[in-house]
């Protein structure tokens, strides 16, 4: 009897211990920790119940669970390339970029069944709307302008669903085979046609700097020129100038001689006729230079013939 009750009290003990334990993980799985930049969509009984965003939250057992974990960040979706038609009938492929943010989690969980693929395909048809609108060197050369009418356009037709675009990128634009070659020949000729031109500009531009050190180098040789001249014209001057008055001082220097020597003669006492005789021989010295005329006292010329007849005298 013992054994019995011993047999009981050990099950309802374990049954006990099993019951705590299953509470404890229901209590568990009731408690939840919402991330940041997500949020969680939750269902009772199968219908919307609310929305949980960043923190602990508590929900009830088996009734209430967790529909959808929704990411809030900015996601960053590349779409395979897509066939477009331009409005000249030209097929190219072009893939694009979005970039787009869950902005309700709600409408995100029950607007769209697969949103991704919806944006997908509302990308593509977007894409070839706009583009059909355009020939081919308009989608060449305007991918701003169509980025921004995508943007716009996608971003009204995802806000039913929870969706913002903030940004859409035309990735690539691939054109067909025979469009490409002639492109690639055109940018070719169009590089060729540059570096003809550089050159060219690089010629000029050398024959312009040639002509201008020539230029220079006659203006300095010039000028160099000019101020030998000048030198020389002023050592020319210089010279003149320091030959007059060295002249002058030796046309000094001789007045000076013979006025000193008329005045020795003067203070020796010597009479007219000594003087008149000292004249006569500086004359004769002058007579003997380079000069082509000379004047001759009256009283010179006298004494000179007197002493011409004393000569011719003693001569008889």
């Amino acid at each position: 009897m013992d054994g019995i009750i011993d047999a009981f009290s050990n099950v309802g003990v374990l049954t006990i211990t099993v019951i705590f334990a299953v509470i404890i993980i229901v209590l568990a799985r009731c408690v939840k920790i919402v991330p940041q930049a997500q949020a969680f969509v939750i269902e009772r009984l199968g219908g919307y119940k609310e929305t949980w965003s960043v923190g602990l939250h508590l929900k009830m057992p088996l009734i209430d669970k967790v529909a959808k974990r929704v990411i809030l960040k900015e996601q960053v979706v590349d779409f395979p390339p897509q066939p477009v038609i331009t409005k000249d009938n030209v097929t190219m492929r072009i893939d694009t970029v979005v970039f787009f943010q869950i902005t309700d989690p709600k409408l995100f969980s029950y607007g769209v069944e697969n949103p991704i693929m919806a944006i997908e395909n509302l990308t593509a048809t977007t894409l070839r709307n706009i583009i059909g609108d355009l020939e081919l060197d308009e989608t060449l050369t305007s991918r701003e302008t169509i980025n921004t009418k995508m943007r716009a356009s996608l971003d009204m037709a995802t806000d039913p669903w929870g969706i913002k675009v903030n940004r859409v990128e035309l990735k690539n634009i691939i054109p067909p085979a025979a469009i490409q070659d002639a492109m690639e020949k055109q940018m070719k000729a169009e590089r060729e046609r540059r570096e003809a031109i550089l050159i060219a500009e690089g010629e000029k531009k050398s024959t312009i700097l040639v002509a201008e050190g020539k230029k220079a180098s006659a203006i300095l040789d010039a000028e160099a020129d000019k101020q030998a001249q000048i030198l020389r014209a002023e050592a020319k001057k210089e010279a003149t100038i320091r030959e007059a008055e060295g002249q002058a001082q030796a046309i000094l220097a001789i007045q000076q001689a013979n006025a000193d020597g008329i005045r020795f003669i003067k203070e020796a006492g010597a009479d007219d006729t000594v003087i008149q005789l000292k004249s006569l021989e500086a004359f004769a010295k002058a007579a003997d230079g380079k000069a082509t005329k000379i004047i001759i006292p009256s009283d010179i010329q006298g004494l000179a013939g007197s002493v011409k007849s004393l000569v011719e005298i003693a001569k008889d």
